[in-house]
């Protein structure tokens, strides 16, 4: 089996704030404005990116694991249309676990594996990830 590659620490994603995201064909699809980390370990789990312009601007999270910096910013392995279709979310309040399932099977993470599998087993309604400070 192969080795998967770490997730970026949050040093690392931090720096990207701000920074355009482009999508896996390199289409820019929006800009990096904020993480979400998990509520017990304080690893970062998700990059909020906000997709549109202003008055037609939405704030989705995309899968941190699915990130990598680039000399132009952070590429995700997901299509454009799936990041702009991602269910919306608040920069600023906890993602409860049934939010955080919503968003991961968005992206097709199944309850068995990656951040569907870490808050699957969590209460029903707990918060499972915060706003990074």
């Amino acid at each position: 089996m192969a080795d998967t590659a770490a997730p970026p620490s949050l040093a690392e994603a931090t720096g990207w704030l701000g920074a355009e995201v482009s999508d896996r064909d390199g289409a820019v699809v929006g800009r990096a404005h904020a993480l979400f980390v998990d509520q017990t370990g304080g690893d970062p789990a998700w990059l909020i990116v906000q997709t549109g312009r202003r008055r037609g601007a939405r704030l989705v999270a995309l899968p941190l694991r699915d990130c990598a910096g680039a000399p132009f910013g952070v590429w995700t392995a997901h299509d454009a249309g799936v990041i702009r279709g991602a269910p919306v979310v608040d920069p600023t309040r906890p993602l409860r676990r049934e939010h955080e399932l919503t968003i991961c099977a968005h992206f097709g993470i199944g309850q068995s594996v990656g951040r569907a599998a870490e808050v699957a087993g969590r209460s029903d309604g707990c918060v499972t990830a915060q706003p990074a400070r």
